[in-house]
Order: structure tokens, then sequence, then C-alpha cells
């Protein structure tokens, strides 16, 4: 793959739908070795989005992931374990970059009630959700937060910052239980949102 994509920090804009699960340890997907996951009495956190990245930011895609919470530190810091994306750019940036394992794959959005989409490759389905956002926007936040993968066996640490509106959201997930998210498969995530108007600053440089 030869696809271009800028140099970091990526200045990301957009909206994302998110969900919070947890799952038995034992039942996680493979972590890289630098990292250890977060647990409270055997189980750990799972935080999956389906995140549309729009204009103002640099790039344009659709993305669907799932983050383990880990120990690193005092801050918030997760790693990513499966991710989807629909565009090369962001592919192999996410590699190069940041030791970020993206895949492609094909996503179906649909806006007509709250918020639904499917994302798929050329081999099988993935997963489907819909969300609808409830009550009113809280008030815009900032947070930080870090992201860890392990490139040539050792631990890259990206921080991430953000401005973003949060809303409650109900949400209701079908997953492939054969699929790379087939430990969600069955389960009820324990919270969702819907986070709009939201811009990010992802890696390490600028302010």
């Amino acid at each position: 793959m030869n696809a271009e994509y800028p140099d970091e920090p990526w200045r990301l804009a957009g909206e994302a739908f998110v969900s919070v699960w947890t799952v038995p340890r034992r039942e996680l997907p493979r972590l890289p070795d630098a990292v250890t996951p977060l647990t409270v009495g055997g189980r750990a956190v799972v935080v999956t989005a389906w995140i549309d990245y729009t204009p103002p930011g640099q790039l344009s895609y659709h993305e669907l992931l799932a983050t383990v919470a880990v120990r690193h530190g005092l801050s918030p810091t997760g790693s990513i374990t499966e991710i989807w994306v629909d565009s090369e750019s962001s592919l192999a940036g996410g590699r190069a970059l940041w030791g970020i394992p993206k895949e492609l794959a094909d996503f179906d959005l649909d806006r007509t009630d709250g918020f639904s989409a499917s994302a798929a490759t050329p081999d099988e389905w993935i997963a489907t959700a819909t969300f609808t956002p409830r009550g009113p926007s809280g008030p815009r936040l900032r947070t930080r937060f870090s992201i860890i993968q392990s490139v040539g066996g050792r631990p890259r640490v990206s921080p991430v910052r953000a401005h973003i509106r949060p809303r409650p959201a109900s949400a209701t997930w079908a997953v492939n239980p054969n699929g790379p998210l087939g430990y969600l498969a069955g389960r009820r995530p324990i919270g969702n949102a819907h986070l709009h108007d939201a811009r990010l600053l992802f890696g390490a440089g600028g302010r």
C-alpha cells in the first residue's frame, strides 16, 4: 500500500457513537505483551466506537474500533485490539505512525431515525448497531487520554486530546459470534453515548 497520510498529530473532527462493555479477562482478544488490562473483579473494560470523521478535519472516513482499558500511569489509557476504516490513507498512517492494527471494511450508515451502522469485510459481516440519543447534550468538555500499542515488541504511547459534547444514548448491537468481535456477541453494553461536535488531536506534537 502506497497511500499518503498526514504527519502526526492528526487533526480530526466529527462524531462518535460509543458503547462501554465489561468482559471476563479470559475472554478478551489477545493484547500486546507490552500492556496489562485494567480489571475489576476479573472483568476488563472494553470501549467500542463507530466514528464518522468529517471536515474540517484533515481526513474524512468511517471507523469501527474496540479498545481495552489498560494500566499505564494515572491517565486513562486504552489499547486498540480491533479497528476497521474505509480509508487507505487512515489505514496506512495508523499502522506506520502508531502501530494501530487498522483493517479495511465497508460501512453502511443510516441516519433516518437516530444512527444505525453496519460494517463488513469482503469475507464476513462484523457488527451492526443502532443508537438513539436520549435527553439534552451536556456542556462541551475537554479531555485527554492515551493509546498504547506494541511497535517492534516495545510499547508506543500516543497522546490524544479531544473536545466533545456528550449526550446519553441507548444502543442495540448485533455482533457476528464467529467474527473478530465475537467476544462481545450476546452481551449488552453497560453504557452508551453520542459524542458530537468533536475535535481531536491524535498523536505527539502540536498544541
